[in-house]
């Protein structure tokens, strides 16, 4: 039990590190990449986002979809990229290699769809090398470049704001 305390104090640090050295890359560039993260306690309808990249008019082989989910049952394995608190370890290191290289991919744009505060979809988020990235509101706004103040219910609104914005950005 104090191990765990140690470990989430070590991943804390680790993401405050991230965020303090994190550069915004400006550039007018096109969406042509998507990349989604979504806490599956929360929300396990993945297809809306398939109609975000419709949207954005992002080709669906160009779109990337993960989930995160406290629970460690056999059951999540059904769905396809679902990580647990397992793959992660201390300073923030990822021990999942499909996470690895879905964090090593450079999207044009991702997509934080998660309201409840949990580290390790932070740490996801900070560590992403996306170029852009877009969020409901949480409680630290230096993780997202773009912030959508949005119920998780209310995903038709996040879609529209998303496009309104990204539209007046210059990358659609």
């Amino acid at each position: 039990m104090i191990l765990k305390g140690f470990k989430e104090k070590s991943n804390k640090k680790y993401l405050n590190k991230l965020l303090l050295e994190r550069q915004l890359e400006v550039a007018d560039s096109d969406v042509e990449s998507l990349g989604v993260i979504l806490n599956l306690d929360e929300i396990d309808d993945f297809e809306m986002f398939n109609s975000l990249a419709d949207t954005l008019k992002v080709k669906s082989n160009k779109l990337k979809i993960i989930a995160f989910s406290q629970n460690e049952k056999e059951d999540l394995k059904t769905w396809d990229s679902c990580y647990n608190p397992k793959d992660f370890g201390w300073r923030g290191a990822i021990k999942n290699p499909e996470l690895e290289g879905f964090l090593n991919t450079k999207f044009d744009v991702l997509v934080s769809y998660y309201d409840t505060d949990i580290l390790e979809l932070k740490l996801i988020t900070a560590k992403s090398k996306a170029k852009f990235k877009i969020g409901i509101l949480q409680s630290d706004e230096r993780i997202n470049d773009l912030i959508i103040k949005t119920n998780l219910k209310e995903f038709d609104l996040f879609k529209t704001e998303t496009f309104k914005y990204l539209k007046i950005l210059n990358k659609i």
